[in-house]
């Protein structure tokens, strides 16, 4: 990769000024906003895993304003890796406390993550429409694949709560792909409507995993 080529690839930019995307870079506050309200909501519990998904939402969100202010590789670079693994970190969350498996077999479910997208993005790749948000759409098919497996377990809340997660998604990833599409039109694009709802959307992922520990009594201080 080259780490300072720059790269145009929203309907608000214009050119490569850094306030080129002033709307898609100031919407990335809806993650740093959803990070602190679940920060807050985590207060006097021992739940490590969602600690953790709260920082990585964090760096979503500064990742994502690197990316539509600098616009270069490495800056694409900080986007993309922690949404990469706020994806692993709470599949292993899914394994070893929706499903509760052991360690071991949790790690291995996240794993297997890394071959089924490499399966699903190409397959996706040919459908018109689903290959310009690619990779992306391979998140909402698992929330809603793991959904009713979950519910069979005794969690139907928790359940319900993924597939709200992977119906916002849904909606997310959609006005993510229209951004370009329907530039001509609405010359400000839809982008920044892709940051806000998937703020909402992660915060509430991580409220689902607060909430299913709450349940199961495993979140006190």
């Amino acid at each position: 990769m080259n780490w300072t080529e720059q790269i145009d690839i929203y309907c608000e930019r214009t050119d490569f000024t850094y306030w080129s995307e002033p709307v898609n870079a100031v919407t990335n506050a809806a993650f740093l906003i959803a990070a602190f309200i679940m920060w807050r909501r985590l207060q006097g519990t021992n739940l490590p895993l969602a600690n953790l998904l709260v920082a990585i939402l964090t760096a979503i969100g500064i990742g994502s304003f690197l990316f539509h202010t600098h616009a270069t590789g490495w800056a694409a670079t900080a986007d993309v890796v922690p949404i990469g693994l706020f994806i692993l970190a709470y599949l292993f969350a899914v394994g070893l406390h929706f499903l509760d498996l052991r360690w071991g077999w949790a790690l291995a479910l996240t794993l297997a993550f890394i071959p089924y997208a490499a399966l699903l993005v190409p397959l996706l790749d040919r459908l018109p429409f689903f290959n310009i948000s690619n990779f992306y759409w391979t998140v909402p098919i698992l929330l809603f694949a793991f959904a009713p497996i979950v519910a069979r377990r005794g969690s139907r809340g928790t359940a319900w709560g993924m597939a709200l997660g992977g119906l916002i998604l849904c909606l997310s990833i959609t006005l993510r792909s229209i951004d370009m599409p329907i530039c001509e039109t609405l010359p400000l694009g839809t982008h920044f409507l892709w940051h806000c709802l998937n703020g909402v959307m992660l915060g509430w992922m991580i409220e689902v995993y607060r909430r299913h520990m709450v349940g199961k009594g495993h979140a006190a201080g």
